[in-house]
């Protein structure tokens, strides 16, 4: 069996489901795009293709291998995109969550029903239906949970809202002894402003670190607030097109190790700087969808 067992981003990884590239289908069309950016390199042309990914998924699976992290990967379906495994569940304390994402992925987490017979079934929760939440707009953080959403009256028409405020309101009531503080998103159509998730404008490191983007903020003092939580000399602030290349999705193993994009070059410098092992991998083309590293995990122990 399992004991789950995730209270933040950071403390040493021992069991996670990594998403899978194999048979993700053919290049949809414009109309079947979810976000901006896919929709972007769609019409370019430069939507990415299946061996690059599969070949960029086996980089981070040999990090894990690397640092004996025990890794599930969902079955694979035919034709069907399922690199993303933090859209699908989340983890907090000993209780998986199965997130209610958008109706045509709901059989994304049939494909790690094999996962779920380790986890003892009381520890597994279904969100009611009016709760809108994707695992990239959850972080737990110790005594908080951190919570991205959008609750402006146009939600419905934004496929890029993935998280209601119903969500927060279930959050709290599933861990009273927690703080749950949730951030507005700004949401667009332009890729190079869209925040898709919390984990699109801020990441949370080990050593008291973080990584921001302050426009992905909608209300300044929320921004502010994470700021003066870290501390302004422990942030990372990053740029528009350093948001828009996914800077900070990246992915802790450990308080000390994280995995990022080898091109995220003045990213990975400062991270050194701070004193982490930064394990570089190849993610430039998985990018193109708008989620990296952060994105393709699901993590399920950590010490």
């Amino acid at each position: 069996m399992l004991d789950l067992n995730v209270n933040d981003e950071v403390s040493r990884l021992k069991a996670v489901v990594l998403g899978t590239a194999k048979s993700c289908g053919p290049t949809p069309k414009p109309e079947e795009a979810y976000d901006p950016k896919s929709l972007e390199h769609i019409l370019a042309g430069t939507y990415p293709k299946e061996e690059d990914m599969i070949s960029e998924m086996d980089a981070f699976a040999a990090v894990f291998e690397k640092y004996d992290v025990d890794v599930f990967r969902p079955e694979v379906l035919e034709n069907c995109n399922q690199i993303f495994s933090r859209d699908i569940a989340f983890v907090i304390e000993n209780k998986l969550i199965k997130a209610n994402i958008l109706p045509d992925r709901e059989k994304e987490f049939e494909a790690i029903l094999h996962v779920l017979e380790y986890i003892d079934p009381e520890h597994i929760v279904h969100a009611p239906e009016e709760v809108h939440v994707e695992g990239g707009d959850v972080m737990p953080w110790n005594d908080y949970i951190f919570v991205g959403t959008y609750t402006a009256a146009d939600y419905p028409n934004w496929i890029t809202a993935r998280t209601n405020k119903e969500a927060v309101a279930f959050l709290k009531e599933q861990f009273p002894h927690k703080t749950v503080k949730s951030f507005e998103l700004r949401k667009s159509k332009n890729a190079r402003e869209n925040a898709l998730h919390l984990d699109c404008c801020f990441q949370p490191l080990g050593n008291g670190k973080a990584i921001l983007h302050k426009n992905g903020f909608l209300v300044e003092e929320e921004y502010k607030w994470l700021v003066d939580f870290f501390g302004k000399e422990n942030v990372f602030e990053i740029t528009s097109d350093e948001m828009y290349n996914m800077f900070s999705n990246v992915f802790s193993i450990s308080p000390e190790v994280v995995v990022s994009e080898q091109n995220f070059i003045r990213l990975n410098d400062w991270l050194r700087e701070q004193g982490f092992t930064v394990e570089e991998i190849p993610y430039a083309e998985i990018a193109k969808q708008e989620g990296l590293l952060r994105c393709s995990t699901l993590p399920l122990v950590r010490e």
